[in-house]
């Protein structure tokens, strides 16, 4: 999985010059950013405990790199930028608590939720005159335990520790290595053991379908007007009723632009590629982004289940697996480094991975088109702490947090107030990131296969994998 499977909305943007499809994006280096290495993961960079058993895994498959990879990021500190090379980790554990409030913090968030609860709306105390929640949206009071499951190192490792301290809530980490993995988790427990669960754009529909997701009350989370338009009409999920975006982004070709003859700028480099690429290219080997090459390149849609189409995509597939090193979702941008691989299937945050290592390192989005892919958060109906779930989600939401986000991960944020806050810096070292909604939303977004046809294209994936 991408995920990482994410905006750069905004016409807040618009001054910078951003690339169309079919046309290079040229990696810059940032002169400032400085090399240290970081522990193992252990679930998070903070103080934890397990919680039950939990679950060991293999790396986790959005932000981490193979035994020899380096995993890239920018990270906040204050008016500078680490680069942070990521050498090893260790496994992943199920659930780690990563609440460090002191008392004499916990009584200041006490203080902080009187203040709230004097200001939160509008016409004075609800409970009192009736007002309308929609003038507040945050409760009165917040507290309890709050059980998040997300793709490890998927957010800056600050964001829960101050949603803890801002209102109370003790948070409980769980990650999850696939989108898979976490639904695998909800089919055990039916839909229980989590309160809020980062999942893909399809998978909102699939927890929808199971009953397993909470209708959400905008009222509480007022930062969703910050919003992009496009925001709000993604086809999974319309008027964002069981979820909200937390990044996204689309799938391109990442190259080692001073090493290649040509640009590449078609989803065909794969299937009938030049000379000086033959076997020197790898392509994603999840199975909702396997056929995607080949079905753009025939123009057909990313979400198609037509048995007929499906299998022209399974022929394109093994022809171009002939020419590639292999299909790789988590060491590829490592193989551009090293000139072990000269063009590779990549997300375009994974691809900045690489750019962060060497400028050479380009993204291209085909003439073809790509897709556009949605992290979401989604309330569990299960969840007894809805109010702080919802409370957690218009955090994250916040202008500043989208800002970090961004930085963090290198992927776009669907707020574009938040994305002309990152910094100039860092836009200027990736500029995918610099793609508008308008432009990513030139591609096609992905939407829930459904059942059989979940199943067709994992068959799919199967049949090509072991030909």
């Amino acid at each position: 999985s991408r995920h990482a499977t994410p905006t750069a909305p905004g016409s807040s943007i618009a001054a910078r010059s951003a690339p169309r499809r079919g046309t290079s994006l040229p990696g810059v280096a940032i002169a400032a950013a400085t090399i240290a290495p970081r522990a193992p993961s252990t679930g998070r960079a903070c103080h934890g405990r397990r919680r039950g058993e939990g679950f060991r895994g293999s790396e986790p498959s959005h932000l981490l790199a193979s035994a020899g990879g380096a995993d890239k990021r920018l990270r906040n500190r204050g008016a500078r930028y680490t680069l942070r090379a990521i050498r090893s980790w260790g496994p992943v554990l199920g659930v780690m608590s990563v609440s460090r409030r002191s008392v004499r913090f916990l009584a200041l968030s006490t203080v902080l939720s009187f203040v709230l609860a004097a200001c939160g709306s509008d016409g004075g105390d609800a409970a009192d005159d009736g007002a309308s929640p929609t003038g507040g949206g945050e409760p009165a009071e917040l507290g309890g335990t709050l059980v998040i499951s997300n793709w490890d190192a998927y957010m800056p490792e600050d964001l829960i520790p101050n949603f803890e301290e801002e209102t109370g809530v003790d948070v409980e980490l769980a990650v999850h290595t696939t989108n898979e993995d976490i639904m695998g988790k909800l089919q055990a427990q039916n839909g229980t053991g989590f309160d809020v669960v980062f999942v893909s754009g399809p998978f909102v529909q699939a927890l929808a379908n199971q009953g397993w997701a909470a209708e959400l009350d905008h009222s509480k989370i007022p930062n969703a007007e910050g919003l992009a338009p496009e925001a709000t009409q993604l086809g999974y999920d319309p008027g964002n009723r069981y979820s909200m975006p937390y990044a996204w982004g689309t799938t391109g070709i990442c190259y080692r632009s001073d090493l290649v003859d040509e640009a590449p700028t078609s989803w065909e480099l794969f299937r009938d590629p030049p000379a000086d690429l033959d076997g020197k290219m790898t392509m994603l080997g999840t199975d909702r982004w396997l056929l995607q090459p080949a079905l753009l390149s025939l123009g057909y849609s990313i979400n198609t289940t037509d048995p007929g189409q499906i299998e022209e995509a399974v022929a394109w597939t093994e022809e171009a697996k002939g020419h590639l090193l292999g299909f790789d979702d988590t060491t590829f941008y490592s193989k551009l480094v090293s000139g072990e691989a000269l063009a590779v299937h990549a997300w375009d945050g994974w691809c900045n991975y690489g750019i962060a290592e060497d400028p050479n390192i380009e993204f291209v989005i085909p003439d073809e088109g790509s897709d556009v892919w949605t992290d979401t958060m989604v309330v569990l109906e299960s969840s007894e702490n809805k109010d702080a779930a919802h409370a957690f989600i218009d955090h994250v939401l916040s202008e500043d947090v989208g800002a970090s986000v961004a930085e963090f991960v290198l992927y776009k944020v669907p707020n574009p107030d938040a994305m002309a806050a990152v910094d100039p810096e860092v836009m200027e070292a990736f500029p995918n990131m610099a793609l508008t909604a308008d432009e990513l939303f030139q591609q096609e977004a992905q939407i829930d296969l459904g059942t059989d046809g979940t199943r067709a294209w994992s068959e799919a994936a199967t049949r090509i994998k072991a030909a």
